[in-house]
């Protein structure tokens, strides 16, 4: 009886451990996800002769480099993987057939060792030619293999010199290979032919091109591109804002490229539910010589014109971006008998850039507008609802306590005043 009860626990017991097992082990195996292929980033860098040149922040424009590569490389995102591939370090010569072909791959496109890629950029030193072109055809294969995001950022203070190999038509058959590269640029020089060129080459494959002047201008944009590419990428839809209202464009929640003349206004439409909230910025780039003082204004209006809400910015030359955004959450219907009717918002974007004589104004400066349409907040009496910031409460309260402490002054003086002329 002893052996059956022992028997019986014992099976028991090894019956309990295996549903155990297999239960603790089901919920492993279904919470197992694809692994997401991880980023792959090369920065590509002209090493030309020219990069000698002194005129970023009283250093020259190797070291500019170096100094942001280094700030940049502490600041890599895990998940990146990073490569570093140069143009014109090599060949100091005058032979143009080999100095077109001075590209190389410094560190290769992979898991990041700081140290090492820090060592190897320390090397550096302005040489020769500036093959565009064939620097990036090196590093769209560098990047190849696997379907992950790639990006490829060139830092660059010339043209091409290797021509009959236009780089924009090389990046035009980089795009046209449908591995969804991105190319981003940054030129050193505030040249037009140069800003003409890589911008370009940007444009073939969906990228930006940013004008740089100074050092933490050009880490702080090479950091942003490189943390960009550990993100969803997001591909921009061209969009052309009219000149009113009545006749604006009607988008949905993405992200949408169109280019502004200097002084110009832009307008676009959205519709908004009863419990949506519209969030809406706007960047205005300067991807040419402008005038210090700018700035740039995002407005939210009724078809009708009555402001709902605005933002703005202002800027003083220290970048060649700026950016306003707002928010308008439109409150939720009363009833709920009828069905909800959207509200069309009208969009206006507008900046007061200015440019020399000289400065070409055509085509217009790259404007990148986002939008999206969530749920409203909670609280439906928030004032932010009406075109109101959250800081308003507390101008109320600032406004009751002045006049709460009028009264009271007001009061004590005239009490003092009568006990003055009862005791005369």
């Amino acid at each position: 009886m002893i052996i059956r009860r022992r028997l019986t626990v014992g099976v028991g017991i090894l019956l309990a451990t295996l549903t155990a097992g297999l239960g603790s082990a089901l919920p492993a195996a279904a919470d197992e996800t694809p692994t997401k292929a991880s980023p792959k980033v090369e920065l590509v860098l002209d090493v030309s002769g020219s990069m000698r040149t002194r005129d970023i922040d009283g250093q020259s424009r190797m070291t500019a480099a170096k100094r942001a590569f280094n700030e940049v490389l502490d600041s890599v995102p895990e998940q990146v993987q990073l490569g570093i591939r140069t143009l014109g370090a090599d060949y100091p010569g005058d032979d143009r057939k080999v100095g077109c072909k001075d590209t190389k791959q410094l560190y290769p496109v992979g898991p990041l060792d700081r140290t090492e890629a820090k060592t190897a950029v320390a090397t550096l030193a302005p040489t020769g030619w500036t093959p565009i072109g064939p620097a990036l055809l090196g590093a769209a294969d560098d990047l190849e293999g696997g379907d992950s995001t790639r990006r490829i950022v060139l830092i660059s203070d010339g043209e091409d010199t290797c021509g009959p190999l236009d780089p924009c038509e090389v990046a035009r058959d980089i795009a046209a290979r449908g591995i969804h590269l991105v190319i981003d640029t940054l030129g050193l020089v505030p040249n037009e032919k140069i800003r003409k060129q890589l911008t370009c080459i940007a444009e073939a494959t969906g990228g930006t091109y940013t004008a740089v002047q100074h050092t933490d201008e050009l880490s702080g944009r090479v950091k942003q591109l490189v943390d960009r590419a550990a993100e969803p990428v997001v591909t921009p839809v061209a969009a052309e804002g009219a000149d009113s209202c009545t006749d604006a464009p009607k988008l949905k929640a993405g992200l949408y490229t169109d280019r502004e003349k200097f002084g110009e206004h832009r307008w676009y439409r959205v519709d908004v539910l009863p419990g949506q909230e519209l969030r809406a910025s706007a960047s205005v780039f300067a991807d040419r010589a402008v005038n210090n003082d700018y700035g740039t204004l995002l407005r939210a209006v009724t078809v009708h014109g009555r402001e709902i809400v605005r933002g703005s910015e202002s800027g003083t030359g220290r970048t060649d971006a700026i950016s306003s955004g707002l928010r308008y959450p439109k409150p939720e219907q009363d009833t709920d008998d009828d069905e909800p009717v959207a509200e069309t918002v009208c969009l206006q974007v507008s900046n007061s850039f200015s440019a020399p004589a000289s400065v070409k104004t055509s085509p217009g400066m790259p404007v990148e507008l986002t939008v999206d349409v969530v749920d409203g907040p909670d609280n439906a009496a928030d004032v932010a609802a009406f075109g109101l910031g959250r800081g308003w409460w507390l101008l109320g309260v600032l406004v009751l306590t002045g006049l709460i402490a009028g009264l009271l002054t007001g009061w004590i003086s005239r009490w003092r005043i009568a006990v003055w002329r009862t005791n005369r």
